[in-house]
């Protein structure tokens, strides 16, 4: 007896050691997916103490009273209180939760069951990180893709490359450095988009993001993206952050992805000379760069930008 008293005693002393974690959804109306997502976060198998913030944005806010809250977890619904969009809900998000860690879902995502134990083991072994990603498990045109990204990533690395397989629903951040020395999401970021990226360069200036390498999330890219189509917002974005990073002048390779990216997005909206403006710039950079090309090729009308997406998503992969 006693010494089953003391085990249990140190199993309670171990578990209050235990990072807490914040999980932030922002969601604009998906209930069946958000409920999914949610669920998957109360059922982790980590022993620490985690909550659910849930943030509408845009929609009215669903308290989600259908959904069962086990002990040792917390689940909280808020309305987005800062700029509309995906960056003013994180940061609603980030600034109302608790955790010592804070960890990010999109709402048509779902955490597997032992994806904190995991990261935060992770973490442990290498507490220099400023960050922890997991491998992801892609849902497309009814087949599985896994994606595993490099076990460590540095600032240069994402100058070079978005490192695509590091996906925002299994970052893990310190709150206190995503309010503080990281800071929030840019809520300047036009539309949001690429705010995941912005946010992973400036984490990556204080040390680099390490992976899981395992998939611990899964991603569904059966249904069209929240950005497919909306290339004002892509070339807008890719534009903002080309211009906020001085270091992309010493990065060739990242210099032209990103024009070329822009490029496509010009290309799609019918912009044929700003498109092959920025498929110059890009090639100028990297003539390798196939971003470039496909604007090229778009931008002469002979091949739709919307079909050439759905064939790379089909692969597991974005423009």
């Amino acid at each position: 007896m006693n010494q089953l008293h003391e085990d249990s005693s140190t199993a309670r002393g171990q578990q209050e050691t235990l990072a807490s974690v914040s999980a932030v959804i922002t969601t604009c109306g998906r209930p069946e997916l958000l409920r999914k997502a949610v669920r998957s976060i109360l059922d982790q198998s980590y022993e620490g103490a985690i909550e659910v913030v849930v943030v509408f944005d845009k929609i009215a806010v669903d308290p989600l009273t259908d959904i069962e809250v086990p002990p040792g977890r917390r689940l909280s619904t808020i309305p987005n209180a800062r700029t509309p969009g995906l960056a003013g809900g994180r940061n609603t998000g980030i600034l109302a939760a608790g955790g010592d860690v804070i960890g990010f879902c999109d709402d048509d995502d779902d955490w597997h069951r032992e994806k904190l134990v995991r990261q935060m083991s992770t973490w442990e072994q290498a507490p220099q990180a400023v960050a922890i990603a997991s491998a992801i498990d892609i849902r497309t045109d009814g087949s599985n893709i896994v994606r595993i990204p490099p076990a460590q990533v540095s600032f240069d690395n994402f100058l070079r490359s978005r490192v695509t397989a590091v996906h925002p629903s299994t970052m893990l951040y310190r709150r206190a450095d995503l309010i503080g020395r990281i800071g929030l999401v840019d809520e300047q970021l036009p539309a949001g988009y690429g705010e995941d990226y912005d946010l992973l360069i400036r984490a990556t200036r204080f040390g680099d993001v390490h992976s899981t390498q395992e998939p611990l999330v899964s991603v569904l890219w059966d249904r069209p993206s929240f950005f497919a189509g909306r290339w004002e917002n892509i070339a807008a974005g890719l534009s903002y952050i080309l211009a906020k990073f001085p270091e992309f002048e010493g990065s060739a390779q990242g210099t032209a992805r990103i024009a070329g990216q822009v490029a496509f997005a010009q290309a799609a909206l019918g912009q044929r000379k700003l498109a092959r403006s920025w498929a110059r710039r890009s090639l100028r950079s990297d003539w390798k760069q196939l971003r470039a090309y496909a604007a090229l090729v778009v931008s002469t009308g002979l091949v739709d930008a919307g079909w050439l997406v759905r064939q790379m998503q089909k692969a597991g992969r974005g423009i």
